[in-house]
């Protein structure tokens, strides 16, 4: 707490010398939604209503008043997409879009690689998260077909304005965080973005601390825009993955169904508390630190043509240090019937650097009667990641936990040993593609045409691969005059596998994916309404042959992946009032003929915001929300192909609340997420453990605005 005070003091003494060179202070109001970017979701400004894709925005303003602390949460109101696969998590964010991986990009440019060696990011970092739903390749390269998550920064510019804020919340949780802004000369800002976060979590024994600066400085004088942005992230703490055997989890609970019944053999109905922890606190850690460097630049040479790119560094590192209760590996309980079983030590020392460009030309002219916003342009991007580590399984650690009532001991002298570490191998990607992109405006008829070709080559420790792609992407959007937009597009996404075909020899083949979408927008003009519905059909092909076919003759990737489904998302003001709701339903069938692990069915959200700007209750806003998600499930498979266990994991309803007061410069507000503290799994395995879902959380935020 000492600390706490000294660095709110020391940010409330640089926002006084900020405030005298901000203009005015900025309004707050609800916007339906946010403004795309030439660094955005589609490296282009185009408005939503006019693009034959689906994207989702949340915007801070949202984002913040629905409570959320992380970008996972910032996602749960999204239809088709799941923020918090795995439940609550403080080693990353593991969101899935339309049944699939989703790679998470800053600014337009993908921004984590691999697994654990690296910072999360921080939402209060962001001013606006954008989800671009299905295949991406034509726009961004390699990837799943699912569709990307874009962040965009907080970076210097005209017209923002300053705060200063304090957030104390349950779970220990302190934090105080600055968005400071000025003008340091015509045409020349600077920014500042900073944070210090102390805080436990729902786990026992599981931090979450923080500590970021991010600076930025833009000239911006209308014609030309540069800017620069620092960001450097310490982020210290442990896995709230504890990775809970099924014995304590999902055997004695009403929210999950296992078959068959053996799985489940030696349960005696005890519960593991969500809270408890696997881990042991004289080993275990999950401590990152990155520098991120950014330079953005755009210019107008004219009024129809103009140049913007993007150039990033970024390095990043991890210590990571877990214990968890041994998994048997063929799906037998991982604990005896009184709770015991043996711990598996982890070490992974890893780190990340990237190094990347993005440069396009804009050129827009008529053809007769006909609009032609073209852009094109080039991307060259390195990666490489390092890993060492150790692995000690827990048949051989001599260390035996109990996962009702843990006593912690010493951990292993061997798994603390530094010359025990071994290289686990890097990771090399270097890719260079080149793309085209036509936005076509014929009258009251949009179409869309999209090409990109990408080599790629990729070095693991499994050996290497050279890989070219080309994909594609067209789209037709008709704007009827009463406001109804109908739209059809085909998008495809390629995503590069390492490895050698052990049975028509050569290289394996790239994953491809596509996906064909068919929806309507509807945007009445003069409302703040906006509505998209969707249905889309994704096909992820090229995959390792299903497990009942392992002995194919012709080639070794003959599988596929389906997904079909439909989506709705609705937003809206009508006075003082703002609403949203968000549905989808996915059909999803892996590789092997089931379910796609962990994805729900169904899933809906609503939110509800009045905020009077009249009247006696003028400066307050209440809010009220609900999440809903359908069940999903697990399957464990044999190489016959014949599903051994399915686990299915209930779906739940949370709800989330707001109240708020704002007043001559002075923002308080109260928010809680799962209002009613519902214990839900966010998923359990096949493979043995559950992910208990995030508990009620209260955080009261007081915010000076300059």
């Amino acid at each position: 707490m000492r600390n706490l005070f000294l660095i709110t003091s020391a940010l409330a003494a640089v926002c006084t010398n900020v405030q005298a060179q901000t203009s005015e202070e900025p309004e707050d109001t609800i916007v339906v939604t946010g403004q795309l970017t030439s660094f955005g979701a589609l490296k282009s400004a185009t408005p939503i209503v006019e693009t034959a894709r689906s994207i989702s925005i949340e915007t801070e303003d949202l984002f913040r008043d629905k409570g959320a602390l992380t970008l996972d949460d910032a996602l749960n109101y999204s239809a088709g997409v799941v923020g918090d696969t795995f439940g609550f998590s403080t080693r990353g964010d593991f969101p899935q879009v339309r049944g699939f991986d989703a790679a998470e990009y800053r600014d337009g440019q993908q921004v984590l690689f691999g697994f654990y060696n690296n910072t999360r990011s921080d939402i209060y970092m962001l001013e606006q998260v954008e989800v671009l739903k299905g295949p991406a390749s034509v726009l961004f390269g390699k990837g799943a077909p699912g569709g990307i998550v874009n962040a965009v920064s907080k970076v210097a510019g005209p017209d923002k304005g300053s705060e200063v804020l304090v957030d104390i919340g349950n779970f220990n949780r302190y934090q105080a965080a600055a968005d400071l802004n000025g003008e340091l000369a015509e045409n020349l800002y600077f920014r500042l973005v900073a944070l210090y976060r102390d805080a436990d979590t729902q786990v026992d024994f599981v931090e979450d601390d923080a500590l970021i600066f991010m600076p930025s400085l833009t000239f911006d004088n209308g014609v030309t825009r540069l800017t620069g942005m620092v960001e450097i992230a310490d982020r210290d703490g442990d896995s709230a993955h504890q990775f809970l055997p099924n014995t304590g989890t999902a055997c004695p609970s009403g929210d999950v169904s296992v078959t068959p019944a053996i799985l489940c053999a030696g349960s005696t109905g005890q519960e593991i508390d969500p809270s408890t922890y696997h881990g042991n606190p004289e080993f275990n850690r999950f401590n990152t630190s990155s520098t991120l460097v950014s330079l953005l630049a755009s210019h107008q040479f004219t009024d129809q043509f103009s140049v913007d790119g993007i150039f990033r560094y970024k390095d990043g590192e991890a210590d990571y240090r877990q214990a968890w209760i041994a998994f048997t590996g063929d799906g037998t309980p991982r604990i005896s019937p009184t709770g015991d079983g043996p711990q598996t030590y982890f070490r992974g020392d890893r780190t990340s650097e990237q190094t990347a460009l993005d440069v396009r030309a804009r050129y827009e002219f008529d053809t007769g009667a006909i609009n032609h916003e073209l852009f094109g342009g080039f991307a060259i991007q390195t990666v490489e990641t390092t890993d060492l580590g150790l692995f000690l399984p827990g048949a051989f650690s001599g260390v035996v936990l109990n996962a009702f009532d843990p006593v912690y001991s010493a951990p292993p002298a061997f798994a603390l040993d530094d010359d025990n570490l071994a290289d686990f191998g890097s990771f090399e990607a270097d890719d260079l593609g080149f793309y085209l992109n036509d936005q076509v405006t014929i009258g009251d008829l949009k179409l869309n045409f999209g090409v990109r070709w990408d080599q790629v080559e990729t070095t693991t420790a499994a050996g290497s691969a050279e890989d070219d792609a080309t994909s594609i992407s067209v789209g037709a959007l008709y704007a009827l005059p009463f406001g109804l937009s109908p739209y059809v597009s085909y998008a495809e996404s390629f995503q590069p596998v390492v490895g050698t075909d052990g049975i028509a020899g050569g290289p394996l083949k790239p994953q491809e994916g596509d996906q064909v979408e068919v929806g309507v927008k509807f945007q009445p003009a003069g409302t703040q309404t906006f509505i998209t519905a969707a249905y889309f059909e994704i096909e992820q092909s090229n995959l390792i042959d299903p497990q009942a076919t392992p002995a194919s003759t012709s080639r070794q990737q003959q599988g596929t992946a389906n997904v079909e489904g439909f989506e709705i998302e609705a937003q809206t003001r009508l006075g003082d009032v703002y609403l949203e709701g968000n549905f989808s339903t996915l059909d999803t069938e892996n590789v092997n003929g089931v379910p796609i692990d962990s994805i729900p069915e169904t899933q809906g959200s609503a939110w509800v915001q009045y905020q009077p700007s009249t009247g006696p209750l003028a400066g307050f806003r209440f809010g009220a929300g609900v999440r809903a998600l359908g069940e999903n499930q697990s399957n464990f498979v044999a190489p016959t192909g014949d599903v051994l266990a399915t686990i299915v994991t209930d779906g739940v309803v949370l709800g989330d609340l707001l109240v708020g007061y704002e007043n001559e410069g002075w923002d308080f507000s109260v928010n809680a997420r799962n209002i009613t503290n519902e214990e839900y799994f966010g998923t359990c395995l096949a493979r043995g453990d559950c992910f208990p879902g995030e508990q009620r959380t209260v955080v009261f935020r007081a915010v000076r605005k300059f």
